[in-house]
């Protein structure tokens, strides 16, 4: 199942200019893999908007309990803390036809 993730947070919580925020950021990014690992999860990609103070992630995971696993991880509670994030349930073009025919 695919799930996009939108995730903001506010310039003055921005790591290009926070040391906590940084710190929570590579943390995180050192142990991203392991963890998805861990909950059974493949990020298929992520990208950064500097100007708009956002991420955005799309990961394939079994169902949304093991995102929500993944969610109460340590070094993503404490990045967490610093954004404010959407997850929805998504699905590819191809998917979204085959469903209307």
């Amino acid at each position: 199942m695919l799930f996009l993730q939108i995730s903001k947070h506010a310039p003055e919580s921005c790591p290009m200019h926070n040391e906590k925020v940084k710190k929570a950021s590579i943390d995180l990014m050192a142990k991203m893999d392991h963890l998805t690992k861990k909950h059974g999860i493949k990020v298929i990609g992520g990208w950064h908007s500097a100007p708009d103070h956002s991420f955005v992630m799309v990961y394939d995971a079994p169902n949304l309990d093991a995102l929500m696993k993944l969610s109460m991880e340590p070094e993503v509670m404490t990045w967490s803390g610093y954004h404010t994030t959407e997850m929805k349930p998504v699905m590819t073009l191809e998917e979204s036809m085959k469903t209307l025919k």
